[in-house]
Formats: structure tokens, sequence, C-alpha cells
């Protein structure tokens, strides 16, 4: 994991989950991007979080490391993804789902006030620039099935799974 600068005055950070590498952009000391990433050049990548010049992006990696470990359930980060007006309402909604809970398109078109825009929530979705900070993977078809995530449905499994073994083991203390 390294941070390099890029155009506009951002600087990117390269974090290693287990599903996969993120690469984690900050402009201005906000996150405006989490996305998953195939490939990094070896130029761009080493292990190193605390060497990290940047406060915001040291800061989102170790939360990031503290949600995987499952040490976090809610994240305290500035963040400042960029979309539309309904893109920004839609993924304000995201992040009052609870650690744990899924909701479905439906459920969030009605909690805008327009049960009938349920394909442009699903847009909305899967054009969040910031995963699993803005939980899209916690939105689900109506039928309970999952649906696309932008990281693949595999992670979306892998991150479901990772929350609702930690909800549960807290269920089982009492």
């Amino acid at each position: 994991m390294k941070k390099t600068t890029i155009p506009d005055g951002q600087t990117q950070y390269f974090y290693t989950s287990p599903i996969g590498i993120i690469e984690i952009t900050a402009q201005n000391q906000k996150i405006i991007s989490i996305f998953f990433v195939e490939k990094v050049e070896k130029s761009q990548y080493s292990n190193e979080i605390n060497s990290l010049n940047s406060e915001i992006l040291q800061k989102c990696a170790n939360q990031l490391e503290e949600y995987f470990t499952q040490k976090r359930t809610d994240f305290e980060l500035d963040i400042a993804p960029k979309g539309t007006e309904f893109q920004q309402k839609v993924w304000q909604v995201l992040q009052k789902i609870p650690y744990g809970k899924t909701v479905s398109y439906l459920e969030i078109a009605q909690e805008l006030g327009d049960p009938k825009a349920v394909r442009a929530v699903g847009m909305a979705n899967g054009k969040n620039p910031i995963s699993i900070v803005v939980p899209c993977h916690r939105v689900i078809g109506s039928n309970g099935n999952l649906t696309g995530y932008a990281g693949g449905l595999e992670r979306k499994r892998f991150l479901l799974d990772l929350e609702n073994q930690k909800r549960t083991s807290q269920l089982d203390l009492f």
C-alpha cells in the first residue's frame, strides 16, 4: 500500500483487504472514492499503513482494517462522494442502514418518497463511489436475493456474512 499523488490534488492509497485490493482516493482531506481494483502497479503498492503522509487516507485504511477484523461497525470519516442530487439522496439513505441489516431497493425508494423510483435507486446504488463506508452492499432485491454489486457478488456475500457473523455473536451474548 502506497500513497501516490494523482491529478487535482488527490491522493491514493491501496489497501489489501481479505477480499482484494481497495483503492482509496482522497481530496482536500475527504474520502472521495473507495473501489475494489483487480490490478495495481507494483510501484504504487506497499504494506505500510503507518507511513502514509495523508491523515485521512491513514484514518480510512485503519478503519477498514478494524471493519474487516470486526472491531468496527460504523465509520467516522469525512466523505465527499461526487454525484447528482438524486444519487446523493440515495447515498445518504444507504448510510442509515444499520450494520448487519439489509434493505431492498423498494424500501429505499419508499424512504425517498417515490416507490416508483426503484430502478433509479438501483442505478444510484450502482454508482456509489464509496464502497463499504457507504454500504451499498446492504441493498438486496425485494425477494431477498443478492443483486448486482460493483465489487462482485462474491464480495457482497463476504461483506454481508462478515457483518452477520459479528451481529450473531453479539446477540448470542444475551
